[in-house]
């Protein structure tokens, strides 16, 4: 049996998840990290991506988190962002039309802050798109 860790999500509205772990993977500022038990300490931030949970069972979980801070621990891995959602608690149709909204915004955007402001929402919701799309893939395991 692999080795296991506690692992725990949090958004600022509720504990997201909240379970062993035997790996989980996501973005670190400087790229994809894999964290195992027994991992050495560190805290970093996390970007905007998909979180990819293999749970006690030898079930991979997908899940879309916004930008936050992982922090791993000797005892536990905690991982604290803006938002967290599971494939099927994405609307898709909502999630295109802010993709839509976003790339009209970068098509008139002028200023920096514009054009960065537009290009974080085009990035968000093609993440949460594709986040959806791992449900059926969930399904299948």
């Amino acid at each position: 049996m692999p080795a296991l860790f506690n692992f725990e999500v949090h958004t600022p509205y509720h504990l997201f998840y909240n379970g062993k772990a035997e790996y989980i993977s996501l973005i670190l500022g400087d790229g994809e990290i894999g964290v195992y038990a027994h991992h050495s300490p560190f805290t970093a931030p996390v970007q905007n991506c998909i979180l990819h949970i293999r749970d006690d069972r030898g079930k991979t979980r997908h899940a879309f988190i916004t930008n936050g801070i992982l922090e791993v621990k000797d005892h536990k891995t905690v991982l604290i962002v803006g938002a967290a959602e599971w494939p099927e608690e994405i609307d898709e149709e909502r999630a295109l039309a802010a993709k839509q909204k976003a790339e009209d915004s970068l098509g008139t955007a002028i200023l920096k802050f514009e054009i960065d402001n537009a290009k974080a929402k085009f990035s968000r919701a093609d993440l949460r798109l594709k986040a959806a799309k791992l449900k059926n893939q969930e399904k299948v395991q």
